[in-house]
């Protein structure tokens, strides 16, 4: 890392700031090690105290974990339960590029217990549609998305590994997405999953259900995502 220029600043503010740009430019990712205090006082010519204060302030911000006899590295990704995100968006907050490789996309009718959480007729016509969900080049979830194809049929011909389906669904559709009900729970990878996200087979995976409602209280989706649980941190903020 080159040494920081100080621009009235103090030192560890710098310090924080060049470590902030090199993980908004990709060059520092989930999981790297970040240098240690003692390698960011000798190449910034401060103090000890002064780059450990740096390091703290960026672990109090949720940018870097610390572990005791390993180093500093750059933080998993959080998934903020206070507020309800696109994929996109919330890999787009921690700084890093998002991209999407498409599964598979069809029309279906065979799945009953999805339709009744859309409270649909067991028999109707679903959109599924799942997709590798990337940070960088490294998989990080897998989302499978189930809609009324009836409400959305012209989503099969939308370019779904490019861009937020929300966004979709806002311009193209009207629709105003207003809350979440979810299930989070632990899982592990079956063969087809592990081979996904690049995992061992049986590693544990969170699993997040969402029904999806719009601003007038219908359920408009419904999201099953499996995420690798060595990228994603779950923060959850409760109030009394």
């Amino acid at each position: 890392m080159p040494k920081v220029r100080n621009h009235g600043l103090p030192a560890y503010m710098l310090i924080q700031g060049g470590i902030r740009k090199r993980l908004e430019a990709g060059h520092l990712k989930p999981g790297d090690l970040v240098d240690s205090e003692r390698e960011l006082a000798r190449i910034h010519g401060v103090s000890l105290m002064t780059a450990r204060h740096a390091l703290a302030g960026l672990e109090r911000e949720g940018k870097v974990v610390r572990r005791r006899g390993a180093g500093t590295f750059v933080a998993p990704p959080k998934i903020h339960f206070n507020k309800l995100m696109s994929y996109t968006e919330q890999m787009s907050g921690r700084g890093l590029d998002v991209s999407s490789k498409l599964l598979s996309l069809s029309v279906i009718d065979t799945e009953p217990e999805v339709a009744g959480r859309l409270a649909l007729p067991a028999a109707s016509r679903l959109i599924k549609l799942e997709r590798l969900r990337l940070g960088g080049d490294e998989p990080f979830a897998i989302e499978t998305c189930y809609l009324s194809a009836d409400d959305f049929g012209s989503l099969t011909q939308a370019r779904l590994d490019r861009v937020s389906l929300f966004s979709i669904l806002q311009r193209d559709y009207g629709l105003q997405i207003g809350h979440a009900d979810e299930e989070v729970d632990a899982t592990t990878a079956d063969p087809h999953n592990a081979r996904l996200l690049h995992i061992p087979l049986g590693s544990p995976v969170l699993r997040i259900r969402q029904e999806i409602h719009s601003t007038k209280g219908k359920v408009a989706l419904y999201v099953l995502g499996l995420y690798r649980s060595d990228r994603h941190m779950v923060l959850i903020r409760r109030f009394r």
